[in-house]
């Protein structure tokens, strides 16, 4: 099985973490894409530590070394898409565990953000994950295998997040998501931004930065 690294950052308050923020990147990029958002959020969460880890394989339509992802979307039928994301689940577990041990965290001390193919990698994984995240983040995703989740080990919260204008991942990818996540009985949250593409804007930090410091402090 492949081994992560990534980017670390924090605590902001220079003490001991107390949670684990794990930032997953989108096709095409690297953890370096995703790691500004640590200084942000951490102002609602100072005792907690980030990691935005470079996914597994090289990307299939750049040029060698440059730009990582989490699987290939070649053929993007749903069930080759299922089949990527559940090859790069168990190497995102391996590595979170790693993580928590590294820094001597529970397994429930976690939250798992994604931007676009991140995103759709953290609801895949984190939904299944035993024990659950804390808080799942899905920016401008997708929820792949959605057939599928009676596997799911529990029912953490769900933030969806989408601009309304993506050129890339379309609106509805993420609307599909929450009427089959609320469906399902999951905890659902979302925030749909007039105008914007496929980004995050302030409007996107600001409620992930509140969804992150409700869900650590809830019991």
């Amino acid at each position: 099985m492949a081994e992560l690294d990534g980017l670390r950052w924090g605590p902001r308050s220079g003490g001991r973490a107390k949670q684990l923020v794990v930032l997953c990147h989108g096709v095409g990029a690297d953890g370096n894409d995703l790691i500004d958002l640590a200084p942000v959020w951490a102002q609602a969460l100072p005792d907690a530590a980030f990691v935005a880890p470079h996914a597994p394989e090289p990307y299939d339509d750049a040029p060698e070394g440059f730009g990582r992802q989490w699987f290939s979307l070649g053929d993007r039928s749903p069930a080759r898409l299922e089949a990527g994301v559940r090859r790069a689940a168990p190497v995102l577990d391996g590595f979170l565990a790693a993580e928590l041990a590294r820094l001597g965290l529970p397994g429930d001390a976690l939250a798992l953000m994604g931007f676009s193919q991140g995103a759709m990698t953290v609801l895949f994984a984190g939904l299944r994950r035993n024990p659950p995240p804390r808080a799942i983040l899905a920016f401008s995703g997708a929820l792949l295998a959605p057939g599928s989740l009676a596997e799911a080990a529990g029912r953490p919260p769900v933030l969806l997040v989408h601009g309304e204008a993506d050129e890339v991942v379309p609106i509805g990818r993420t609307r599909d998501a929450e009427a089959t996540l609320r469906q399902a009985g999951f905890p659902v949250e979302t925030l749909y931004c007039p105008g914007l593409g496929h980004g995050i804007d302030e409007a996107g930090l600001s409620a992930g930065a509140l969804f992150l410091q409700r869900a650590f402090a809830a019991p």
